[in-house]
């Protein structure tokens, strides 16, 4: 298997909720169209938001469970000030601050959200991870 991720689809609770929420953040819904599921071009990858009952049921598992997942997204900037203003602008869609951004052990600078559906993402600066013009980042070698 090729080390690749290309499509992340989150299970939600309400769609158009989550659609509304991560345009407010002032991402482009693609208009690549399929019934009940929205998908959004994040540079090399795809998030899809797909309503969390139907992506259990495809899966073949159970829909409930809440609280922490065992992972959380990223979103790294340029700066420290860039942190401060995307978790600033998550909260302003409708996210809700979880850990506002302070200096990290590991010499950056972090903070978290949840969105409404209660997916945890991390916003940081790190100085060595900052992202490239197509938005990725590419690990110091």
């Amino acid at each position: 298997m090729q080390p690749r991720l290309t499509l992340l689809t989150l299970g939600v609770a309400d769609l158009g909720r989550a659609v509304r929420f991560y345009e407010a953040l002032g991402w482009t819904r693609s208009r690549y169209a399929s019934e009940g599921v929205a998908f959004f071009q994040l540079g090399g990858l795809v998030l899809s938001l797909y309503p969390r009952a139907a992506l259990a049921e495809d899966a073949g598992i159970a829909a409930e469970g809440y609280g922490f997942r065992g992972f959380a997204l990223a979103h790294n900037t340029g700066s420290r000030a860039e942190t401060d203003a995307v978790l600033a602008d998550a909260v302003a869609a409708g996210a809700t601050l979880v850990k506002p951004a302070e200096d990290a052990f590991w010499g950056g600078y972090s903070g978290y959200f949840a969105d409404p559906d209660g997916t945890l993402w991390e916003v940081a600066w790190n100085p060595d991870l900052l992202p490239l013009p197509d938005g990725s980042v590419r690990l110091p070698a």
